[in-house]
């Protein structure tokens, strides 16, 4: 089964596959959130939603109206790790909806929720990048062959100039120089 033809074709496998790899790392940092925020269950909501479709559920409105929520749990949040933690949430659910197009900005839905967690621990070491570093070191070898071949048929990421960009930039560039 493949999604409605775009620039190419995404199978539902390759589509769990990035969805896990943006859940493992959304899950990786929900507790900041919900330490932070007790009682808004959204971005909790979003990465059970992601985990679903994972698991095989069909795509549904579900990952996208939690994806949604999630983000907007994030610009309510009162701490920027929370902010970061909630729209990694969110990115995990949406990751679903990966379109098949070659777009530079879709590669955002592959790897910003890695990035994101690898700002949140840095944040939470003092704002130390050498701790985003290895995260985002842990998240390239986590990826999958699948993972970096869904990846590679992408525009690289497009270079930001705040630090989650940067991050996702160096996510990228490490995992196309490994396939």
């Amino acid at each position: 089964m493949t999604t409605a033809a775009g620039d190419f074709e995404l199978t539902m496998d390759e589509l769990r596959v990035v969805t896990r790899y943006a859940a493992e790392s959304a899950q990786e940092v929900l507790a900041v959130f919900e330490e932070a925020v007790p009682g808004d269950s959204r971005p909790r909501a979003a990465v059970d939603a992601a985990w679903e479709f994972v698991n095989g559920a069909r795509r549904s409105n579900l990952q996208r109206v939690t994806s949604l929520e999630a983000h907007r749990a994030a610009k309510e949040a009162g701490t920027e790790t929370a902010l970061l933690a909630a729209r990694s949430a969110g990115d995990a659910a949406a990751a679903a909806y990966l379109h098949p197009i070659a777009r530079a900005t879709q590669v955002g839905h592959i790897l910003r929720a890695a990035a994101t967690a690898a700002r949140v621990a840095e944040l939470n070491a003092g704002d130390d990048p050498a701790v985003g570093e290895l995260l985002i070191e842990r998240a390239r070898q986590r990826a999958t062959p699948a993972l970096i071949s869904v990846l590679c048929r992408y525009p690289t990421a497009p270079t930001g100039r705040n630090r989650v960009a940067r991050l996702m930039s160096a996510l990228d560039a490490s995992l196309r120089a490994s396939h």
